[in-house]
């Protein structure tokens, strides 16, 4: 394994970033890189996924390996000489690293002469909000490529390098986004007597929902909803006819997704209502919660302790959202954090995959892979 090689791809993948169903350019360095290992190739699944095939011995097990390769809608601010060469596109969560940490595996494994079985390199585009891994379901992913497992990786900059972590169960929240329009008011600021005050509704309403997580879901279960955005107004002497507001909800069950929409629903209608004002709401629930299953959970952390790493079961999931937790609801399967400290967090705007990652991150996989075959 050239680790040499790997970094400088890394880094190639980092300064051409691209975004999710874009991924044209990543796609292809994969599907050749793949190709010229002997591994069978199948491309424009889920629009830019790339699957590769290694099959080895007569055992009809089948392995799934998924990696994510889509970049953010953001600026790179960081000083490398490999920095983003595209303005306003960024890999600001490492998935440049995830693609060449399973390329490399899948160099390693390509090259191994005593498994016994099927692995299947899914290389996933659009994981960033998008939904990649649904498209790729939706595709024919798993009728195509029978896997009985799926696994993924992905850097986690609170862990120390190289140290892995998962959890039998919820490992991600479920994500939902909500949007909220303040309607029918608007007119001059010196007469506030005339009109009915959007952005004072509004701001009220921020307020109250703010309470929900803490008044509507048992105290011994984890939620969490944000505001994120506010918009309203164009002019310092004009109360605006309609203001709005955005934010997200994470949860782990369906019972305090459920609770959580019908309250936030039924409060941005009172508490509009009680300005004289309407609220229009918009709810997706965009990604399920990443629940692993209990015995791949186990098997792979079996599988790292015995390779010589740091493993062990988390203490706690994350209120981070991952669309892997389309394949966990196809397939059994786990997904782990691999320490990357030190690092800036996921999404800054000056993150960096810490290439030192990279060999941790092969033999990760390369153990994995294996113990899963056994």
């Amino acid at each position: 394994m050239n680790i040499d090689a790997l970094v400088a791809l890394r880094r190639d993948l980092h300064a051409h970033p691209e975004l999710g169903y874009q991924e044209t350019r990543t796609s292809d360095i994969v599907a050749r890189f793949l190709q010229q290992l002997g591994l069978e190739v199948y491309r424009g699944i889920g629009q830019t996924g790339v699957v590769g095939v290694l099959k080895r011995g007569d055992s009809p097990r089948v392995i799934g390996l998924r990696a994510d390769m889509d970049a953010l809608p953001m600026q790179d601010q960081g000083d490398a000489p490999w920095k983003s060469k595209t303005e306003n596109l960024c890999h600001a969560c490492g998935h440049d690293g995830h693609t060449v940490m399973l390329l490399g595996a899948a160099q390693q494994l390509a090259a191994a002469e005593d498994l016994n079985g099927t692995l299947c390199f899914i290389f996933q585009p659009a994981e960033e909000g998008l939904a990649g891994a649904k498209a790729m379901i939706d595709d024919g992913l798993f009728s195509r490529f029978p896997c009985e497992a799926v696994y993924a990786l992905h850097n986690w900059p609170e862990l120390p390098l190289g140290e892995v972590q998962t959890r039998p169960g919820a490992i991600m929240a479920a994500a939902d986004r909500f949007d909220i329009t303040v309607k029918g008011g608007g007119g001059h600021a010196a007469q506030p007597h005339l009109t009915r005050d959007t952005l004072l509704a509004a701001s009220e309403l921020v307020v109250q929902l703010n309470t929900l997580v803490a008044r509507a879901i048992d105290p011994c279960e984890a939620a969490l909803l944000s505001v994120t955005r506010i918009q309203g107004g164009f002019s310092h002497n004009m109360i605006p006819a309609e203001a709005s507001i955005t934010g997200t909800v994470r949860t782990f069950s369906p019972t305090a997704q459920a609770i959580l929409e019908a309250r936030l629903r039924e409060m941005a209608q009172h508490v509009t209502a009680a300005h004289g004002l309407q609220a229009e709401v918009s709810y997706l629930r965009y990604y399920p919660a990443t629940v692993n299953s209990e015995a791949e959970a186990n098997l792979a952390l079996a599988a790292l302790s015995e390779a010589g790493f740091s493993a062990s079961v988390a203490r706690q999931p994350a209120l981070t959202s991952e669309d892997f937790a389309f394949m966990l609801q196809a397939k059994p399967g786990a997904y782990l954090w691999i320490g990357s400290a030190p690092s800036r967090p996921l999404h800054h705007s000056a993150y960096d995959f810490n290439d030192a990652l990279i060999p941790y991150g092969v033999r990760a996989w390369t153990a994995l892979a294996r113990r899963a075959l056994r």
